[in-house]
């Protein structure tokens, strides 16, 4: 298995992405197909179990902050850890802009993640990406009960903000911080998941560690093709205004352990462990790992967030 790094040692070539230059591997998906991927080829990749999934959403092109763009942004091979934490809501609400509230577990209580994930093939070439992330109640709902606790801790729909989204390449930054919003940034970032251990370290501007993470993947269960499709909606600003992007994850094989005791997570210096440690997490309460999934990544919409009352 190639890491990002072996791969950012290959020959590349140069790209446009609404007036940014970005380099992308020479004879890699991207550069070869500029989004309107051959599915007849993935699908004849090992590595990827089948492409059902895509063959069921339809690619348009949009204008966007990144220029003509095809959506969504196809990951045929994924893997990705959560940690998710327990924090009181008046520490999350002081790292959330004021129109956004916390989804609380309890009065007094949000919840807020720690993640990471490798995307192995991918419209874009593969990289890895690491986040904080805070668990929102959706922008227009009403008020919450118990079941969308419950549908967000099993992961099946969640509405997040996040804080911090470091990745490993060039063009995820530009994609993710021009044509998202999201507060990306490329860094030295390593994510290693397998049915054994998921480990993961993001490093710091001075090559330290800013954040790493070291526990045993939950036993895996696997999900025939088209399953298990869950999804996570985030709110961003684009020039000011407010936007949502939708992402779809198929799972393929995946587990979960609540209340994770064998969790190594060490902050060290950097952006991650800064925001991390603003939210002051109390305890962890879920440890989501899949080893095997697909994901669609829409571009982001206009979307209307009202005001706290």
């Amino acid at each position: 298995m190639s890491s990002p790094q072996q791969e950012s040692r290959q020959e590349t070539v140069e790209v446009d992405l609404g007036g940014r230059t970005v380099t992308v591997p020479k004879g890699g998906l991207y550069d070869r197909y500029r989004m309107d991927t051959d599915l007849d080829e993935i699908a004849r990749d090992p590595r990827v179990s089948g492409v059902d999934f895509f063959r069921g959403l339809p690619k348009t092109r949009v204008d966007s902050p990144i220029g003509s763009t095809l959506t969504p942004n196809f990951y045929y091979r994924i893997s990705t850890a959560r940690l998710t934490m327990l924090a009181r809501s008046r520490d999350i609400r002081s790292r959330l802009p004021e129109e956004l509230s916390p989804l609380e577990a309890a009065p007094g209580l949000g919840l807020v993640s720690l993640m990471f994930f490798r995307y192995e093939v991918c419209d874009i070439d593969v990289y890895t990406e690491a986040a904080v992330g805070i668990a929102v109640k959706p922008a227009r709902h009403g008020r919450l009960g118990f079941v969308d606790l419950v549908a967000a801790l099993k992961n099946d729909h969640l509405d997040s903000y996040v804080l911090s989204l470091p990745v490993s390449t060039e063009i995820a930054q530009v994609r993710g911080h021009d044509g998202y919003g999201f507060p990306k940034w490329v860094t030295g970032l390593d994510v290693d998941i397998d049915a054994r251990r998921s480990t993961a370290r993001v490093a710091n501007d001075k090559g330290g560690t800013d954040v790493s993470l070291s526990v045993p993947t939950p036993a895996q269960s696997v999900h025939p093709s088209g399953a298990h499709v869950s999804s996570l909606t985030s709110y961003t600003t684009i020039n000011g205004a407010w936007h949502s992007t939708l992402s779809q994850t198929h799972l393929l094989s995946a587990g979960t352990e609540r209340l994770p005791r064998q969790v190594d997570l060490r902050l060290g210096e950097g952006r991650m462990s800064d925001d991390l440690r603003s939210l002051k997490p109390m305890r962890n309460v879920q440890l989501d790992v899949v080893t095997e999934g697909q994901l669609a990544l829409h571009m982001p919409v206009p979307t209307s967030v009202p005001g706290r009352n």
